[in-house]
């Protein structure tokens, strides 16, 4: 498992959450890497739960620098893609998350050597070890790239 987060007080991995679980600092976590994987279709949750916990993610997310979310939202099993990717795209779409995401790529329209590859590594190349799984157009996943938001001290 690669260590995305430090505490800045004792130095152990943890996640983005509000709490160390080692030490018990409050302090935000240091980002090992601008970019983080976010798998919204663990556990199984609702379109709703999913949605919710994008919306925290994303808010932390931008607390901490990360500059790019892998959002992993899955397609479902229909054929048609499922409720979470329809809920996700939905949500980008109509600008719900305008003030955190400058711009989004759905995996579909993003295939490995395509245009749309290539533009989006020319404004990310830090996406390229990620995009591999984009090899046939990965519907799927979606690339998020974040905005810059001050913190409110």
């Amino acid at each position: 498992m690669t260590r995305s987060f430090e505490c800045p007080q004792c130095g152990n991995p943890r996640g983005m959450g509000d709490l160390c679980p080692q030490c018990g600092s409050d302090e935000l976590p240091v980002a090992l890497s601008d970019t983080l994987v976010l798998n919204l279709k663990f556990d199984s949750p609702s379109a709703e739960e999913a949605l919710e916990r994008l919306t925290v993610a994303l808010r932390r997310a931008s607390e901490v620098g990360i500059k790019a979310i892998i959002l992993i939202h899955g397609y479902g099993a229909s054929g048609e893609g499922g409720r979470i990717k329809w809920a996700v795209h939905n949500a980008l779409e109509n600008n719900y998350f305008a003030d955190r995401v400058d711009e989004y790529h759905f995996g579909e329209q993003t295939a490995y050597g395509s245009e749309a590859y290539h533009a989006l590594l020319r404004r990310r190349p830090s996406l390229k070890g990620y995009l591999k799984h984009f090899k046939e157009g990965n519907a799927g996943m979606t690339v998020l790239l974040l905005g810059s938001v001050s913190r409110i001290a």
